[in-house]
């Protein structure tokens, strides 16, 4: 699996995530997991629905999410990080 990071990702992740060291360190294990299968069940990767039906998430712990969407078969983009009520 390749991901890539929009732009928006990129400047939410600093702001989010790369804050605390601690969270870092779980996002880079859990995007491991991701990178070696997206739909591994320590993820907990869902599609979500309505008018996000054509993205996905994956759970960083307890209530942090990736929001991502798949570009092909062997390609997520990840558009957005934070909590559940943040990203939805």
């Amino acid at each position: 699996m390749e991901i890539a990071f929009s732009t928006s990702f990129r400047r939410t992740f600093r702001k989010r995530i790369a804050v605390d060291q601690e969270l870092e360190a779980k996002y880079w294990q859990q995007v491991r997991i991701f990178l070696q299968n997206p739909h591994d069940p320590r993820l907990r990767t869902h599609k979500l629905s309505g008018d996000l039906r054509e993205i996905w998430s994956f759970s960083i712990g307890h209530d942090m999410r990736v929001v991502f969407f798949f570009a092909g078969d062997r390609k997520a983009v990840f558009t957005d990080v934070g909590k559940h009520d943040e990203v939805y």
